[in-house]
């Protein structure tokens, strides 16, 4: 196998199109976007050499990979990947040990003190031995979803709306007949201003680290020119009272950002602007939405447990699941240790982990 970096942009996202489970953070203009965060990075191909063609290399795998230097700690990073064409027999394992040697000699290089690896694998027993094998531990914390909800839009509007559940359609058509609801899609600067300070209230509210203004700017204009990125706002009275940053990527939609106010929370308009964005997400041609982030949950029982109703996420999880879909969970989020320096970053993050109650 020979590893060689990705500068085309259609080569990379050539290949992402043949991977059936991704997200837009192995895109390219996910790539493009830390950089304009000031984050070194490093698209790597992973090629197979024919035998009886070494001059025509295959593409078998690719992997974003992101430096990030933090307080506690500098590492890198692999966001929601590597992607492998998983259909070549028995290369899961080959393909990750050689991603490994190739991170071990990057992380050297650059003085890192880990490797952090978020993948997108199904969360089964196969998969974690692997990462297991491979000198892998559980990271204290996830940066990016292990768990999330997926809503299959390939189908018409009304059986859509029938697979939703009842309160969540009955709010939707409460909100369709009020005039005083207003929903904006924009893809102006001035608008996700707008939407960056409801988003910033809300964090205070449910007391989260919210992503500041300069990188919901930068993510907004990395996608921009591609047409990938859109801001959804909901008024009530001409008051801007909920909002949504959304990417479309490879025929996926996904609601990365949300925000609402506290004011008129009866008012259904939040339900209205996720509505919206299914409808927007379908007319680019989606086949799927992705809702991001939701509490973990084994089943409809737990949702009725203290446990559950603990967690920070738990009534954006039932508002999120009220749309319909399934939940989709991923191995956690792996480290491998590379100095005494990540024990350091480790307790940072258990303690952080522990005050917001995750």
């Amino acid at each position: 196998m020979e590893v060689r970096e990705i500068k085309d942009k259609k080569i990379w996202e050539d290949f992402l199109e043949k991977c059936k489970e991704k997200t837009f953070l192995q895109s390219f203009n996910w790539g493009e976007f830390n950089k304009m965060m000031g984050n070194k990075i490093w698209r790597l191909g992973f090629y197979e050499i024919p035998k009886s063609k070494p001059q025509i290399p295959n593409l078998i795998g690719v992997s974003l990979v992101v430096k990030v230097s933090a307080k506690r700690g500098t590492f890198l990073f692999v966001p929601h990947g590597p992607l492998i064409e998983f259909q070549i027999p028995n290369s899961k394992f080959q393909f990750l040990k050689s991603l490994l040697e190739e991170l071990k000699k990057l992380a050297k290089k650059e003085r890192c003190n880990f490797i952090r690896i978020a993948p997108i694998l199904e969360k089964n027993e196969e998969n974690e031995k692997i990462f297991k094998e491979l000198g892998f531990r559980d990271a204290p914390i996830h940066i990016h979803p292990e768990i999330t909800w997926e809503l299959d839009i390939s189908k018409p509007e009304e059986e859509i709306l029938k697979g939703m559940r009842k309160t969540t359609r009955y709010l939707i058509r409460q909100a369709l007949k009020n005039k005083e609801i207003e929903i904006l899609k924009s893809e102006r600067i001035e608008d996700l201003e707008e939407f960056n300070k409801i988003y910033q209230e809300t964090a205070k509210r449910h007391r989260f680290v919210s992503f500041s203004f300069d990188y919901l700017k930068n993510e907004f204009l990395a996608f921009k020119d591609d047409k990938q990125i859109l801001i959804i706002l909901g008024k009530y009275k001409g008051e801007v009272v909920c909002g949504g940053v959304f990417v479309f990527w490879q025929k996926i939609g996904f609601y990365h950002h949300g925000a609402s106010l506290q004011k008129h929370f009866k008012i259904p308009t939040s339900y209205l602007m996720i509505w919206e964005a299914i409808k927007e997400a379908k007319g680019r041609g989606c086949e799927k939405f992705n809702f991001w982030g939701i509490a973990p949950i084994s089943s409809n029982i737990e949702l009725k447990t203290s446990k559950f109703w603990k967690h920070p996420w738990a009534g954006l999880t039932l508002f999120k699941m009220g749309f319909g879909g399934e939940k989709k969970e991923y191995i956690k989020t792996k480290d491998l240790p590379i100095s005494p320096r990540y024990w350091f970053c480790y307790l940072v993050e258990k303690i952080r982990k522990k005050k917001r109650g995750l």
